[in-house]
């Protein structure tokens, strides 16, 4: 029997630490409220959150053959992650991200490439992707990924009868290009606001999502922070509210997004619905360090849909 997800693409370690307000000087010590290190990355964080919230849910990816990559597999499968795709790359160490989030939430980044951007699609991956019932690809990007094996996957899963959904993680030049490639095939493409007004080149973010429909997607949902999201179905557009919380860490909010979605489709919500419960997973991540953050399960992120107070406007 097929997994329910099959994520791929971008496999980190995160090193989150808060508040960061400044560098200290020289060797100076400066005290933090919290450190969390925890898998990441555009595939496996959404792996991550959907294992927490029940899914039956592989991860295709690759680590190095470091002890951060013995730390990520191991993370990965005690939060019930199917590992067994997760390729280690022999001579690579392990793509490690530090973010030193500020008080206003706020998070630069120092990233380090390793084995992840050198994953290529195996075998196994491409039959793993046919029998799954949902695909989310997190590849864009990548330079063994994409101008043609992402698409080629991406076809054979869609034909399979899977449900493909398609995230981006700081989108270089040539990804529209590639999009065009990948949205044909793509049931439901997931970017943030910035992402998505920087590809389509519209500032209104209606007319952004009537973009990426018209490259071939089937809807497009346009993630965009405290202000909510907009959900962009042939038939109609929808905008959702975000809750009103006091965001610790925002880090995993669009990996969450993607994999809380998908969580209740296979519970047979409606899309808009499923979108609802999308929110509140986001809304728990961003209340901890991490990927996880305060996220416990489904039952209790249904809990949080229902009764976390919401922004009045969209």
């Amino acid at each position: 029997m097929g997994l329910d997800l099959l994520c791929i693409g971008l496999t980190t370690l995160d090193v989150v630490a808060r508040p960061i307000d400044r560098l200290p000087e020289r060797e100076q010590t400066v005290m933090v409220e919290g450190i969390e290190i925890v898998p990441a990355g555009t595939a496996a964080g959404a792996a991550m959150v959907a294992g927490a919230l029940g899914v039956k849910v592989g991860l295709a990816g690759a680590v190095g053959d470091d002890r951060k990559g013995r730390f990520v597999r191991q993370a990965l499968a005690e939060t019930g992650v199917d590992v067994g795709l997760l390729e280690t790359i022999p001579g690579q160490p392990t793509s490690t991200t530090v973010l030193a989030v500020d008080s206003e939430g706020r998070r630069p980044a120092f990233h380090a490439l390793g084995a992840s951007h050198r994953y290529e699609l195996t075998p196994a991956a491409q039959d793993a992707a046919k029998a799954a019932r949902f695909v989310h690809w997190a590849g864009v990007g990548s330079r063994n990924l994409d101008r043609g094996p992402g698409e080629a996957l991406l076809a054979a899963a869609k034909a399979a009868g899977a449900t493909v959904t398609c995230d981006l993680i700081s989108p270089g030049p040539r990804a529209l290009e590639e999009l065009t490639r990948l949205l044909p095939h793509v049931d439901w493409f997931l970017p943030s606001a910035v992402e998505a007004r920087a590809l389509s080149g519209e500032d209104d973010l209606d007319r952004a999502a009537a973009f990426f429909r018209g490259l071939g997607c089937g809807g497009c949902i346009v993630k965009n922070g405290r202000e909510g999201s907009l959900v962009g179905l042939v038939e109609r557009t929808v905008s959702l509210p975000a809750h009103a919380i006091v965001p610790l860490d925002t880090t995993s909010c669009g990996d969450s997004y993607c994999a809380g979605f998908v969580a209740a489709l296979l519970r047979g919500f409606d899309p808009v619905e499923a979108a609802r419960f999308a929110t509140a997973t986001a809304a728990l991540v961003a209340q901890g360090l991490g990927t996880l953050g305060k996220l416990e399960s489904f039952e209790a992120t249904l809990n949080a849909m229902r009764t976390l107070p919401i922004h009045e406007a969209a």
